[in-house]
């Protein structure tokens, strides 16, 4: 299944029926009077998040959605059936923007989460409701309302707690092959991953998600490489994991360079938990480690850890690691003791 993270829909709310002019004519009924019924209401345009769904891709193939619209209203005081609804089912996680793709209209987070995106037109009231005493046979009824057309786009942010952000080449598809089930593109040049992966980790008693994004290089919040695009799908994690080869000849630039483009992306990210981990220490001896460790937490601020994905050596220690600040995020977010509905 290809990957879509963004898309543009176009949908159209359903227009009301319209209200009838009608009188009542019965045999023997000299003065009938007015009968005609309303007309039903238009139909909706709803987005709800669903599970089992991890891409866009089902709107690739169909961008037009419109509702049905109301049936007139008819004589006999017969109301018109309201038009059907209309569900945009996306995965969890989406964002939904304006026709500008910067004003968010709603974040649908949480699994059944729905809103509404368009509201059909109300029906017409017939000429039943224009009765009066001085206006006993009225002769006008009320046009439906007309549907609500807009363009819409949808934008993907994966659900993980762990995001990974490095260099092209620096690991991080080798990382989660060994960590997860997870089986991403592992090769020995640049840009193997194309499209966010997504697995799932286990250490000791606890599981969390892992996203392994496509690589930064210098430059990506300009559009360089494959750019800043899949920065959104870390957006929502609760620790990044920032790995640097080891094996570089510029382990210090390298580092800078991921540093300066998540700060330039913002959206929070240089604020979250980050680990950083000097990766592929399987090609360096002791004192090769212990140099690079020391140059990388000096320019870092912050203690630095060993790993090595091929050997596994120091992958538990960094697992462990990253399971204290899912752990904490975790507890944030559950609703707290006041906040909890009051039961007798």
């Amino acid at each position: 299944m290809k990957f879509l993270d963004l898309c543009k829909v176009y949908i159209r709310s359903g227009a009301g029926g319209n209200g009838c002019i009608s009188f009542r004519r019965e045999k023997y009924i000299e003065f009938g009077g007015p009968d005609g019924g309303d007309g039903g209401d238009g139909g909706d345009v709803w987005a709800e998040a669903v599970d089992g769904l991890n891409t866009l891709i089902d709107f690739r193939y169909q961008q037009h959605f419109f509702a049905d619209n109301g049936v007139p209203g008819a004589g006999r005081q017969r109301t018109g059936a309201d038009g059907k609804d209309i569900v945009l089912k996306v995965p969890v996680g989406t964002e939904v923007l304006d026709e500008d793709q910067e004003t968010v209209i709603a974040d649908l987070a949480e699994l059944g989460q729905r809103v509404l995106l368009a509201k059909g037109g109300n029906g017409g009231w017939g000429n039943l409701h224009f009765k009066t005493s001085t206006n006993q046979a009225p002769r006008r009824a009320n046009p439906g309302q007309p549907g609500v057309e807009r363009t819409i786009w949808l934008r993907l942010k994966l659900i993980a707690d762990v995001g990974l952000l490095g260099l092209p080449n620096a690991g991080k598809s080798t990382f989660l092959a060994a960590t997860s089930n997870a089986r991403p593109k592992v090769a020995d040049y640049p840009f193997t991953t194309l499209h966010p992966n997504l697995g799932v980790v286990g250490v000791d008693d606890a599981e969390f998600v892992v996203a392994d994004i496509p690589g930064l290089i210098e430059g990506a919040h300009e559009g360089r490489g494959l750019g800043d695009t899949f920065l959104g799908h870390v957006e929502r994690c609760a620790a990044l994991l920032h790995l640097v080869d080891g094996t570089s000849g510029t382990l210090l630039e390298d580092y800078r360079t991921i540093i300066h483009e998540i700060e330039t992306y913002g959206a929070g990210l240089s604020e979250k938990p980050r680990i950083t981990v000097l990766n592929k220490i399987d090609a360096l001896d002791e004192e090769e480690r212990a140099f690079l460790r020391e140059e990388l937490e000096r320019e870092a601020g912050h203690e630095v850890m060993l790993m090595s994905g091929v050997s596994g050596e120091g992958l538990t220690e960094v697992l462990r690691a990253l399971r204290r600040h899912v752990r904490s995020a975790r507890k944030r977010d559950l609703p707290s003791a006041e906040h909890e509905p009051w039961q007798p």
